[in-house]
């Protein structure tokens, strides 16, 4: 089933702020996030809480956007596409205590305005993918990517350059 919101004012879903014309697929867990306006989400996406999803984004299935992402507008992200926020994640501190949210560094990734990120992908955090930039499928994306490029691999390097010439 789909949940299309009205094309009315915009909205709020839970504690999730919902743009209009916003479609969200069955089986999406998504809390304490945004979703601007036309973006679509497919089903078995998890967009936690403080993540960002600008106007007009396709954001396909089996996807997980964790907190500290942010991805602008006109953006495509492909199946089963994976985001990081934690450069050294631990299940425990040295005394054995089980960590919390005080014990680790949020460490915030940023999609620009028109990028297309591939199926498979993994975007290790703290990372910019360039406005207009591809990622190829399956690709392990480790450095930022400059805008207008196509990257791919793992790790991902440079294919081409300058997509607009």
């Amino acid at each position: 089933m789909e949940l299309l919101t009205k094309n009315t004012e915009k909205q709020s879903l839970n504690n999730v702020k919902v743009g209009k014309n916003v479609r969200i697929f069955d089986f999406v867990n998504a809390y304490g996030c945004s979703i601007d306006d036309n973006s679509k989400v497919g089903a078995f996406v998890e967009i936690q809480k403080g993540a960002t999803i600008g106007k007009n984004c396709k954001i396909s299935s089996h996807t997980f956007i964790c907190e500290g992402v942010h991805i602008e507008d006109n953006v495509f992200i492909g199946h089963n596409v994976t985001f990081i926020n934690d450069r050294f994640p631990r299940s425990t501190n040295p005394d054995g205590s089980v960590q919390t949210e005080a014990d680790w560094k949020l460490e915030e990734t940023f999609i620009k305005k028109g990028a297309s990120v591939g199926s498979s992908v993994t975007i290790l955090c703290g990372i910019t993918v360039g406005e207009g930039a591809i990622v190829g499928a399956g690709s392990v994306v480790t450095k930022n990517v400059a805008p207008n490029t196509i990257v791919a691999g793992n790790p991902a390097k440079l294919i081409k350059k300058n997509l607009k010439d």
